[in-house]
Order: structure tokens, then C-alpha cells, then sequence
């Protein structure tokens, strides 16, 4: 009888024992609101309600986990899936549309293999006033500021201050239609590539950081963008400034050469209430038809979880020139010279 429960208690404790060294989170975003939106046919407005997807944050949930594999060693993985709170789909035909995968994280950093955020992403998320909030951020002007990557292979370390992170990509989406950017073709190693590295630099108040990103999404088409930025925290505001400059090459480019120039203020107010406004331009060399978007934003927090927000947003197409430089508050086609104006109400639950 001694002997069974000693061999129980053994049991007990080494199950809880290997309970204590792993562990799996579940997390994610609840958003929805209202938003009004001028000139979405023609001079028509419209007032509909949105899930954060593309708007603001989005909605989202997530699970994380770690196994801890002894000498500062650590198993990791990443599931994420996007959905439309309004309507309760699926924001994706992809099961995990946000990030999957699955890595190594140590002493040393951390190697991730699968579908993750690019480095340029992250760099938007610290750099951008409105931090890459879709429409009413820099992403209006540039999705790829928040771009993910498939077949993605990707390493992130911290020294002290300084953060590096390098990212290669056999093909950096899988569901680009007829194969376009889908990569992994064999016989052609550079058809959907992606590479980009960033570093970034904390003391104190200063923040600055520096980001290279090339996509190629067929053979002789190279899409590269390179962005600096920095922020400095005082008291209770932070400023931000960045440039980020692109070039399109290959045949059927719709433009050559682009350069965006933001600049944006944070300012918590009181300890519930956050204002953000910020100014973004984007000059194409190839045409005069430069968009400017500005946008503001006033989020009051009722518990760390729970808040409630405004979003504004104009969007400042100055004339008809340049059907890819034109600049929109939503997916919905505007026409080629007018400007849109956008407001949005919501509440947010993180969880």
C-alpha cells in the first residue's frame, strides 16, 4: 500500500511538474462600430456597421504557447485567425489568416517557421502614430506596411536596446490568385521571395528604427521599400516621425518610384483618455497626383480591457492624375480626383 502511494504521489507530482513548464494562452480583440463614409458612389454617403477588420484594430482571437526544453530553451508557437464581429464570418478563407507558426525561442533570440508578421510590420506597429490601424493609419497609403508572409523563416533577438530581426520567404502568399507572388515554384526559386531586416534601437525617451523589405512577386518584378522612423516620449505625449521610400521595377509596374512622409502626436490625456492625430503624404515620382491622408483618433479606456473610440479620417486626393496614387478611406472604388471623409464610433474588448 506504502509503495502504490508513493508511486502516486511520484506521478502527481511529475505531471504537475511538467504542467508548470508549458503553457498555452488564449487571447484576442473584440472591435465593432458605426461609420459614416461620404462619396462612396459617386456623391453618395453611407452609414454601416463595421468590424474593425481594415477600420481599426479588427477582430481577432489568437492562442500562444510555450514549452520550456530546459537551458533557457523554449518551444513556441503562434496561432491567429481574423473575423468579422458584424456578422460573425470568417474574415479569411485561411483557417489562421493573421500568423501560424511554430519556433525555437532562446539566450539567443527566437527562430519562427510559418505564416508571421514582416519586419516592416513590426516596424509600422512601433513607428506609425496610429499603429498601422488600416484605413485611418499609414496602411491606407501602403498595405504592405502591414503585410504578412507565408513559407516564411524568420529571426528576432534583443540586445539590451537594440532589436534585429531578419525574414526570408519562399513564397510569400500562398493564395495569390493564378499563382501570382505564390512562390515555391520549382525551377524558380525567385518567384514570390521575400527578404527584409530591420533594426531598432530604445533609450530612454528616443526610439528609432530602420527596415528593408524586397518582394518579388513574379521573376523580373521587384518590389522594394525602405523605411526609417523614430519617436520621442515626454511627460505624457509622444511625437512621431518617418520616411519610407519604394520602388516598383519590371514590366507592367503601375508606378516607379514612391516616397511617404508622416508625422504624428500621441498625448494621454487623462489615464482613461488617449488622443492620436497624424498627418501622412505620399509623393509619386511619376505623377502629380500625391495624396495626403490625415487622420485622429480618441480612445477612453473604462478598464484595461473595455474602451470606446473615434475615429476621423480625411483623405485628400488634391487631382484626377494617377489611378494608383489615388487615396481611399475604404475598399469601395472612389472616384479618380474626389476626396473622402470618414468617421467611425466603436467599442473594443480585448480579452
Amino acid at each position: 500500500m506504502k509503495l502504490k502511494l508513493a508511486a502516486a504521489a511520484a506521478i502527481t507530482m511529475f505531471a504537475a511538474g511538467a504542467q508548470a513548464q508549458s503553457s498555452v494562452t488564449l487571447y484576442g480583440v473584440a472591435d465593432v462600430g458605426v461609420e459614416y463614409l461620404n462619396r462612396t458612389a459617386g456623391d453618395h454617403s453611407n452609414v454601416r456597421m463595421q468590424s474593425g477588420n481594415g477600420i481599426t484594430t479588427g477582430s481577432w482571437w489568437g492562442m500562444r504557447g510555450t514549452e520550456d526544453l530546459g537551458g533557457g530553451l523554449k518551444g513556441v508557437f503562434v496561432l491567429e485567425s481574423g473575423f468579422n464581429l458584424d456578422t460573425g464570418t470568417s474574415a479569411s478563407s485561411r483557417l489562421f489568416n493573421r500568423q501560424a507558426f511554430v519556433g525555437l525561442q532562446g539566450r539567443f533570440g527566437a527562430l519562427m517557421l510559418g505564416r508571421q508578421q514582416t519586419p516592416i510590420y513590426d516596424f509600422t506597429l512601433a513607428f506609425d502614430p496610429m499603429a498601422a490601424t488600416s484605413q485611418y493609419s499609414i496602411v491606407n497609403l501602403d498595405p504592405f506596411m502591414a503585410s504578412r508572409a507565408d513559407n516564411a523563416i524568420q529571426y528576432k533577438g534583443t540586445f539590451g536596446g537594440l532589436t534585429a530581426a531578419a525574414l526570408y520567404s519562399l513564397g510569400y502568399d500562398n493564395s495569390a490568385p493564378l499563382g501570382f507572388g505564390s512562390g515555391e515554384v520549382p525551377g524558380n526559386y525567385k518567384k514570390g521571395r521575400e527578404y527584409a531586416a530591420s533594426l531598432r534601437y530604445t533609450t530612454g525617451p528616443f526610439d528609432v528604427g530602420v527596415v528593408y523589405d524586397l518582394r518579388q512577386p513574379d521573376t523580373d518584378i521587384k518590389d522594394q521599400r525602405a523605411s526609417v522612423a523614430g519617436s520621442y516620449a515626454f511627460g505624457p505625449a509622444k511625437v512621431f516621425a518617418g520616411y519610407r521610400w519604394e520602388n516598383l521595377s519590371g514590366a507592367g509596374a503601375a508606378f516607379k518610384h514612391s516616397n511617404i512622409y508622416w508625422i504624428g502626436l500621441g498625448y494621454q490625456a487623462t489615464p482613461a483618455l488617449m488622443l492620436k492625430g497624424a498627418v501622412y503624404y505620399n509623393d509619386y515620382a511619376e505623377t502629380s497626383a500625391d495624396p495626403v491622408v490625415f487622420v485622429a483618433t480618441a480612445d477612453y479606456a473604462f478598464s484595461k480591457r473595455t474602451s470606446a473610440y473615434l475615429d476621423l479620417g480625411y483623405a485628400w486626393n488634391r487631382t484626377g492624375k494617377g489611378v494608383a496614387s489615388r487615396a481611399s478611406l475604404s475598399a469601395d472604388n472612389i472616384r479618380a480626383g474626389d476626396s473622402q471623409f470618414g468617421a467611425m464610433v466603436g467599442v473594443r474588448h480585448r480579452f
